[in-house]
C-alpha cells in the first residue's frame, strides 16, 4: 500500500478497504495532529480532534469527490473538529508556536549568546498570548499561513472561502496582530520599568 498515491488509496478506501485508509491515516495523521495542536494548544485535546478527525474523513470519504487534495479535505475535517470541540469543551485557548519536526517555526533571530535560548522561549511565550488574544477566525488563517506555511490556495480549500478572502481576511488578521503585539509589548515595557 505503501507505494500507491493518496487518490489510488482514497479510491480504494471508498470501495471499504481499510488497509488502505489505515495507509492514509500513517500518511497524515502527524500533520493532523501538530496541526490542530497549534489550534488548541493542549496535547491530549489534540489527539481528541485527530481521532475524531480520521473517524470523521472514514465515515465520509464516499462523499470526497477529489475536486482538491486528500491533505486539503482533511485539513478541512479537522478545522472543523477543532472549532467543534472547542465550542463543546468551552475551552478558550491559544496555538502554540513551537515548531514541530519538519514544520516552519518561528526563528527568534539569536546569535550564539547564552542568555539568546532564555529570551527566545520569553518570546515565544509573548508571541502565544498575542496570538490568544486574535479572534478565532484570524488566529486561524495567522496558523495556517504564517506558522503551517500553505498556500492561498490550500487554505481557501480548506477554510471554503475564495482565495481574495483568504488575502483579505490574512492582510486583516496580520494588522490585527500587529496592533495587539504593539499594545502588548507597549504594556510589557511600562510592566517591567515599574
Amino acid at each position: 500500500m505503501k507505494d500507491r498515491s493518496d487518490r489510488e488509496l482514497v479510491h480504494l478506501s471508498q470501495q471499504g478497504n481499510q488497509d488502505a485508509f489505515n495507509e492514509l491515516v500513517q500518511r497524515h495523521q502527524e500533520k493532523v495532529l501538530n496541526s490542530v495542536y497549534r489550534f488548541s494548544s493542549h496535547w491530549g485535546d489534540a489527539q481528541d480532534i485527530a481521532q475524531r478527525t480520521f473517524l470523521n474523513a472514514w465515515k465520509n470519504i464516499s462523499n470526497f469527490k477529489g475536486d482538491s487534495a486528500f491533505s486539503t479535505w482533511l485539513y478541512r475535517i479537522a478545522f472543523n473538529q477543532s472549532i467543534s470541540f472547542r465550542r463543546e469543551k468551552g475551552r478558550h485557548r491559544a496555538v502554540t508556536i513551537h515548531a514541530e519536526e519538519g514544520e516552519k517555526g518561528i526563528d527568534p533571530g539569536y546569535e550564539a549568546d547564552p542568555a539568546a535560548p532564555i529570551e527566545a522561549t520569553e518570546k515565544e511565550r509573548q508571541v502565544h498570548q498575542v496570538l490568544a488574544l486574535l479572534e478565532e477566525e484570524d488566529r486561524k488563517i495567522i496558523v495556517l499561513k504564517d506558522l503551517k506555511d500553505l498556500s492561498y490556495d490550500e487554505i481557501a480549500a480548506i477554510l471554503e472561502v475564495p482565495k481574495g478572502t483568504v488575502r483579505s481576511r490574512l492582510h486583516r488578521a496580520r494588522l490585527q496582530l500587529k496592533e495587539k503585539w504593539t499594545n502588548f509589548s507597549g504594556t510589557s515595557s511600562r510592566e517591567e520599568a515599574s
